[in-house]
Order: C-alpha cells, then sequence, then structure tokens
C-alpha cells in the first residue's frame, strides 16, 4: 500500500484489531451516518439511535478480533447495530410493561420547508414523515429491520439477508409484509375489511 492510497475498511480492522485506535476512529468517520440513517429508521428515534449506534461501536472494537477482513466490514458493522437496536427494544418493552408507557418523543431538529415550499406545507410533509417514524418503529423487529435495510439502506435483498441470517425470499417476504402494515396504519382506506 502506497502513503497515498486510502486504506480499505478491511486493512482499517486489521490494524485496529492490533490496537490501532486512530483506524478504528476512521471506520467510524466512515460509517457512522449510514449506521444512525439505519438506526434512526429502526428505532424511530433520534435518540436511541445515537445511544444504538454508541452501543454498536463499543461492541464492534471489543469484537474486532472475530471480524473477518474478507467480508464488507460495514455489513458485519450493520448486524452488531440492529442486535443492538432489538436490545434496546426489549429493555423498553419491559420497562413499558413494569412502569407504564411514555408518548412518542422526537427531539430532532426541525426540517426547513424547501425553496418554494410554504410553512404550511413543510409541517404537513414533517408530520407525514413523523408518521412515517413512529409507524415503522411499531413494526416487529422480524419486519423492521429487512425494511430499513433494504428500503432506506438501499440493501439489496440478499445483503439484507446476509446481515439478518436469513434468506434473500424471507427479507422479500418480511419487507412485503411490512409495506402492508405500515400502508395499513398511514392510510385508513387500506386498512383490510375485517
Amino acid at each position: 500500500m502506497t502513503d497515498d492510497a486510502t486504506p480499505s475498511d478491511a486493512e482499517l480492522a486489521t490494524r485496529a484489531a492490533a490496537g490501532d485506535q486512530r483506524a478504528y476512529g476512521e471506520l467510524v468517520r466512515r460509517h457512522k451516518d449510514g449506521l444512525l440513517r439505519i438506526l434512526r429508521r429502526y428505532a424511530g428515534s433520534p435518540d436511541e439511535a445515537y445511544e444504538a449506534a454508541q452501543e454498536a461501536f463499543i461492541a464492534a472494537w471489543s469484537a474486532l478480533a472475530r471480524y473477518d477482513p474478507a467480508r464488507p466490514f460495514s455489513a458485519w458493522l450493520r448486524t452488531i447495530a440492529i442486535n443492538k437496536a432489538r436490545d434496546r427494544g426489549r429493555r423498553a418493552a419491559v420497562r413499558r410493561l413494569l412502569f407504564g408507557t411514555r408518548p412518542f418523543e422526537d427531539s430532532g431538529a426541525l426540517m426547513q420547508p424547501a425553496q418554494g415550499q410554504d410553512a404550511d406545507e413543510a409541517l404537513i410533509e414533517r408530520q407525514d414523515v413523523l408518521a412515517l417514524d413512529r409507524a415503522i418503529a411499531q413494526l416487529p423487529p422480524g419486519l423492521r429491520a429487512p425494511l430499513v435495510l433494504t428500503a432506506f439502506d438501499g440493501l439489496s435483498q440478499r445483503e439484507a439477508g446476509e446481515i439478518l441470517g436469513v434468506s434473500s425470499k424471507t427479507v422479500e417476504t418480511r419487507v412485503y409484509r411490512a409495506r402492508l402494515i405500515l400502508a395499513a396504519r398511514l392510510d385508513p382506506d387500506l386498512r383490510p375489511a375485517r
């Protein structure tokens, strides 16, 4: 490798596993935005996404010795992150069971109106985004993860299946079911007849 070349994720992970904290810092820098984007959709809250990402990066640092450099680092990291988000969701469910429920909170920054968009349109758009985030956060984890990985992170069904440990056909089925549930929750006219 030349001094000019940008090291690959695998090279950085190998160096980080040997104790190079700067190499790991570069991996975090490269992957944090994408990971936060996935977790934001998965968790439904910027705060929960941030916490899950922090836990994922800490867990990944501790597990670097088990990382296989022949596989994509981003897929390995996403697997850890989704598992951390699931764990946080389970703990939150237990807290709700023991201590009652809390209303959904969103501490994200307010969306700015697009150029040429009036304040009313921007408010409606923001409400739609928040409704979608809430609906995604309420999906069962088995449906939420495939949807977030494919629809929002742009992974193929095969890639999402590798991360989740299921077949691409299972991912396809789960994404389809998740979309049906979301459509029914977000558009009352789409609810199936009982």
